[in-house]
């Protein structure tokens, strides 16, 4: 009988190792304090398999022989075979140095192989320090997999898993969580391989001991935690078996210079903060002109035509009135106090106008000017930041088009004003894309309650707006497109707090750009930036936008969509050509499509022509009328079994797109009426009118896309991803 830890302690019973936390710990510094004093930057086999041991991370049985004498007395005494390995501090890939032999299976064969590694070892790197061979008892059998660790310059540390051997060279099959890492997520981790069916057992193999594997991923997890100077880990070879799971090799790189995680605000400080540049009561426009064409313009034009209905400030060092309100030279002249400063000034005026705001006691700067770290102005950059600190003073930008808050008719920006309020809050990195996030909830309506430039992120990023629109009524869906996170650690905690609450989508630029860094281990060498964002994401409950097209129409569709009760996923349509595409769209959604009860399928048979086909998809054929769109929509919502409609409309003239619509949203309300409510998405294909049709259909809660099968299914994969990630379904 196996024992299973509990699942918030990595050093429970399970393995031989029976000391506490706080013993290990002290036995890892140890061997860690050893290592800095010779001024190495890794650890040899030994030293690897000491920290392993005081982690409870199973290891074969080994030992270093100084001889070849020694190392025949040692292998006989573990029996054979064994494998050979050198032991150098200055020989961290001993493959490549010809210092591994293995299947080595008599005493004479020990002897020559301990003297051929120490010559290769030689012939390698003349100047090397050789301790000695280690004599390791050979595993067989199992499936080669690796687990390891590797730190990352914006999630911090990072624990890894896939296939081991030369395949993880090969295949590049590894997923990365965020360190620590839960049960859950270890476990999650074995099934977020390409190759996760072989741990199954395939062609007769037995199934891997997954209790074992996610045990080890937990506690190399909490090793690097509690050491941050491991920079990088690899247990590779891990031999899985069907009853254990034991590290043939261990390779582990530290960094004593690596720079301490930087402090974050508190929760309380940050919304504080934000609830004030957010929602301000008062504004003031630093660099306000009443000249057409200049941004200052632009900017009081806005506040005003806007509707915003607090008080607003424009500062300017000679005019006496613009746009009918008084002008102040400096912000510190305005009486009261002032929330939030929006600056429409040069580049070389900021710095100077900051510390005003500073000594003045403003809350927030929005800082439109661009000409800093994007032009290679690091410095100035710099110096906002310095500002900020020292006055405490949150800092939007620079380099970026504004804000706007809906729920206060704020229009902080030089954009044209916008009107559609609504329950999405975007964000982007770059103007261009805010303005196509403009552009784009104004020619749907699908309205904001907040659109927010991040452009250089000096200060402000991803993770202060999720705390901000975490707790804002207005909004019920947040949308973030993102090049870079420049503290990803601080934006996945706060993501997988909100993502509980209220979808989070996320669109990352620039995710086939980064290949992998330069690093000493496997894990590392395979730590491709974009598979980082990918897993953590996925760690998080953060939806993956693919592209901003995607982005948008998951923010405008997600939070108009019922949360579904389960996974049966039923597709109607009047099209076969349609219900293959459909299907799909389904399996590349990770939606699961409804295996059809015989008693269902009958009940559909019923509405359906004989030359029609139920089974799933649902066939109604193109010829149908109205009633027949009407009847197995109907059937779908009201049978308990089935939790979410794809709908398929193929233009006749019997059943013309808007009737289609009609019918659609007249069955839907009946149904609702009733207590039936589920997620319906539509793909109309047809001439121009079911554009209209379909805009019908979302004006009242519906998903529908004309001539694509693919966006309805992928805007019902968002709100699936969302609802599994929050422990919905």
């Amino acid at each position: 009988m196996k024992i299973r830890r509990n699942d918030d302690d990595p050093f429970g019973p399970r393995n031989s190792v029976q000391q506490t936390r706080a013993n290990s710990k002290v036995q890892v510094q140890q061997v860690l304090d050893r290592v800095k004093a010779d001024g190495r930057d890794s650890l040899t086999a030994p030293e690897g398999r000491l920290v392993c041991d005081a982690y409870g991370v199973p290891v074969p049985k080994e030992a270093v022989a100084t001889s070849a004498q020694d190392a025949v007395q040692k292998a006989e005494s573990m029996g054979f075979p064994v494998v050979l390995k050198i032991v150098s501090p200055d020989i961290l890939h001993k493959t490549e140095a010809g210092g591994v032999i293995v299947g080595v299976s008599s005493g004479q064969a020990v002897a020559d192989g301990y003297e051929q590694i120490l010559a290769n070892a030689k012939s390698y790197k003349a100047d090397a320090r050789i301790d000695g061979v280690q004599v390791q008892q050979m595993l067989k059998g199992g499936t080669e997999v690796i687990i390891g660790a590797v730190t990352d310059g914006s999630f911090g540390k990072l624990v890894a898993f896939g296939l081991g051997g030369v395949l993880v060279e090969v295949l590049k099959d590894i997923t990365f969580r965020l360190a620590p890492a839960n049960r859950e997520d270890a476990l999650s981790m074995l099934d977020g391989i390409q190759a996760a069916e072989m741990l199954k057992g395939v062609r007769g193999s037995e199934p891997v001991d997954r209790e074992a594997l996610a045990d080890i991923i937990a506690k190399v997890s909490q090793l690097v935690t509690d050491f941050p100077e491991i920079s990088e880990l690899d247990l590779n070879p891990v031999f899985a078996t069907a009853r254990d799971a034991t590290a043939a090799d261990v390779r582990i790189v530290v960094d004593f210079n690596a720079k301490p995680a930087s402090q974050t605000r508190s929760q309380e400080e940050i919304v504080a903060g934000m609830n004030r540049i957010m929602r301000p009561d008062t504004v003031a426009v630093i660099g306000a002109s009443a000249e057409e064409g200049k941004i200052g313009n632009s900017v009081m034009k806005n506040l005003i035509n806007g509707g915003y209905k607090g008080t607003i400030h424009p500062i300017h060092p000679k005019a006496d009135t613009i746009l009918g309100l008084k002008t102040y030279r400096s912000v510190k002249d305005v009486p009261g106090p002032v929330d939030v400063a929006v600056f429409a000034i040069p580049a070389q005026f900021v710095a100077a106008a900051l510390t005003e705001c500073g000594e003045k006691g403003v809350a927030g700067a929005v800082l439109i000017p661009s000409g800093f770290a994007e032009t290679g102005n690091d410095a100035g950059q710099l110096e906002l930041q310095e500002i900020g600190r020292r006055y405490n003073i949150r800092l939007m930008g620079p380099n970026i088009y504004g804000f706007y808050y809906m729920a206060k008719n704020l229009c902080a920006t030089f954009c044209t004003p916008f009107d559609v309020q609504g329950q999405a809050a975007l964000s982007s990195q770059s103007g261009g894309i805010g303005m196509a996030i403009i552009g784009f909830s104004r020619s749907t309506k699908m309205g904001v309650s907040a659109i927010v430039g991040l452009g250089n992120k000096s200060d402000i990023d991803e993770d202060d707006l999720l705390a901000f629109f975490e707790q804002d009524d207005s909004t019920k869906v947040i949308a973030q497109h993102c090049e870079d996170l420049k503290d990803g650690r601080s934006f996945a905690e706060a993501a997988r707090r909100v993502s509980k609450k209220k979808p989070v989508i996320v669109l990352k630029a620039g995710r086939t750009s980064a290949g992998a860094k330069a690093a000493s281990s496997h894990t590392g060498a395979l730590a491709g930036n974009d598979r980082i964002y990918e897993d953590v994401f996925k760690q998080c409950g953060v939806i993956r936008a693919r592209s901003l097209r995607q982005l948008l129409e998951f923010a405008r569709g997600v939070p108009i969509l019922p949360t579904p009760k389960g996974e049966n996923v039923v597709i109607i349509t009047g099209a076969g050509g349609s219900g293959v595409l459909l299907s799909d769209s389904v399996v590349d959604n990770g939606l699961s499509l409804m295996a059809m009860p015989d008693d269902l399928d009958a009940a559909f048979r019923k509405f359906i022509p004989p030359f029609g086909a139920a089974g799933n998809p649902v066939d109604i054929t193109g010829g149908e009328p109205p009633v027949t769109y009407q009847n197995t929509i109907r059937l779908g919502l009201e049978d308990e079994r089935i939790h979410a409609l794809i709908l398929g409309y193929w233009h006749t003239i019997i059943t013309p797109p808007m009737v289609f619509a009609r019918n659609v949203v007249e069955v839907r309300d009946e149904m609702r009426a009733k207590g039936f409510e589920k997620p319906i998405v539509a793909s109309l294909a047809g001439d121009v009118e079911v554009e209209e049709a379909s805009q019908y259909l979302y004006d009242h809660g519906i998903p529908a896309y004309a001539y694509s099968t693919e966006l309805p299914v992928e805007v019902l994969g968002a709100k699936y991803r969302w609802a599994r990630g929050a422990g919905l379904l």
